[in-house]
């Protein structure tokens, strides 16, 4: 362990001083099973659920070319990559402590993963602002987001995270420009990681902005309904809307803030102090709540949708045809019944 702390003290890890790969395998037996079961089991359950989504989108020709589930049907497909990539790689260096034959290899699959959690959340980035026009020009919706723009603006995403998600590979790294490495990851070099925070702190604030002036809005609405006491049965309807609206952002505020914001803090410390290995041990398991993020998107924001639910409904019909279920069945039809409602501009 002294050998460790010798070795990081910022230096390159790629010279006779290189810093053993083994340095950054800091957990211990129990740690290691309680990381293997999370990420098993929550990424089994994040690709199911994603899966699940994107089948439905693609499966109904109504939905599957409308601009808001274009952007729902990109999140759930970075989360789905997030899941598959991050628990192959991380449990197998973390707790069968597999290294890779090269440099390269690492760098690639780490790649994958800053791609695949990175696409998640500027997905949820275009979500917030599709979310933003809809309730605040909605007038203008259709005009301003249509689904050709929707494409345009995927791809220029998915493209931009892939090239700065593989500056590692294509040469940033401490190995390349002889600089000292971060203390989480092998062979990044700590501006990279100091610019990559400050891409996800961004991100993070905009969706954030976004989300806020949405709830402004709804707020704003409920108000001036409440204030003229108009009780018409079409605006109790927009207020109940405008009020499940405002209870599934804050939802979904909450749930980001909460899963990032610890990996991220641990990331920034490590930009400028040094690390012993409770805190590397910390931030594994802050890594995981990374995870736990992209399961409970398709929750917070596919199983909310009025037009999916109907979809998930047709599945499951079919299913229980299939099966010998009768379709009067009361608790399939108290089910069907069940599902909640959101605005989403069509």
């Amino acid at each position: 362990m002294e050998k460790c702390k010798n070795t990081t003290a910022g230096t390159s890890q790629c010279g006779s001083s290189a810093t053993p790969m083994e340095c950054y395998m800091v957990l211990d037996n129990s740690a290691q099973t309680v990381i293997a079961v999370l990420c098993y089991s929550v990424g089994s359950l994040c690709i199911l659920e994603n899966c699940l989504v994107l089948y439905l989108i693609f499966s109904s020709p109504k939905i599957r070319n409308k601009p808001s589930y274009l952007f729902l049907s990109s999140l759930a497909l970075a989360d789905t990559l997030a899941s598959m990539i991050f628990v192959c790689s991380f449990v197998a260096f973390h707790v069968f402590n597999k290294i890779d034959s090269s440099k390269d290899i690492f760098l690639l699959k780490l790649g994958g993963v800053n791609t695949s959690f990175t696409a998640s959340l500027g997905s949820l980035l275009l979500m917030a602002f599709d979310r933003y026009i809809c309730i605040l020009r909605p007038t203008e919706y259709k005009v301003l987001v249509t689904s050709r723009r929707a494409v345009v603006a995927l791809v220029m995403l998915w493209v931009i995270i892939m090239l700065i998600a593989f500056l590692p590979l294509l040469g940033w790294n401490c190995c390349h420009l002889s600089s000292p490495c971060s203390e989480l990851f092998p062979f990044v070099d700590n501006k990279y990681l100091s610019s990559w925070i400050v891409l996800v702190a961004i991100l993070l604030i905009f969706i954030v902005y976004a989300y806020m002036n949405v709830l402004w809005k709804a707020r704003k609405h409920v108000v001036y309904m409440e204030k003229y006491h108009i009780q018409t049965g079409q605006q109790n309807t927009k207020v109940r809307l405008d009020v499940t609206l405002a209870k599934t952002l804050v939802i979904v505020l909450v749930v980001l803030v909460m899963c990032w914001s610890p990996a991220l803090a641990l990331m920034t410390y490590s930009i400028f102090a040094e690390l012993d290995n409770s805190i590397k041990q910390a931030f594994a398991f802050c890594s995981t709540l990374c995870l736990v993020n992209s399961m409970v998107n398709p929750a917070i924001y596919a199983l909310r949708s009025r037009e999916l639910c109907s979809s998930l409904k047709r599945v499951c019909s079919c299913f229980g045809r299939l099966l010998g279920v009768s379709e009067s069945n009361p608790e399939v039809e108290s089910t069907q019944k069940s599902c909640p409602i959101e605005t989403i501009c069509d």
